[in-house]
């Protein structure tokens, strides 16, 4: 299946006080689970850089990460990106193929 990152911005607001923020979290991956129940969650981290949350996830479609990302922005996020990934392995299954 498909393996997807969920990059996530939020607003300084919301990650001030560590209660809302759980609440917040919990109430939006009930969301993605219910739109979404075809989803496989593999990792979340909380990141530092430009980006506050990364999420790796398994998705059958690309209208399934579409999906992940809108209900993100839906609630509250300044910024979602869905970025879809190869495992490094496949990637040189690749390479090799192309290779002259």
């Amino acid at each position: 299946m498909p393996k997807f990152v969920l990059m996530t911005k939020l607003s300084p607001e919301s990650v001030r006080d560590s209660k809302v923020r759980r609440a917040m979290g919990r109430a939006w991956l009930a969301k993605v689970k219910s739109a979404c129940p075809e989803v496989t969650w593999i990792a979340h981290y909380a990141i530092l850089g430009p980006y506050d949350f990364m999420d790796i996830y398994e998705a059958p479609t690309i209208e399934a990460a579409h999906k992940v990302s809108l209900i993100s922005r839906a609630e509250g996020a300044v910024s979602a990106e869905s970025w879809q990934a190869l495992p490094y392995e496949e990637f040189l299954g690749l390479l090799e193929e192309v290779e002259p």
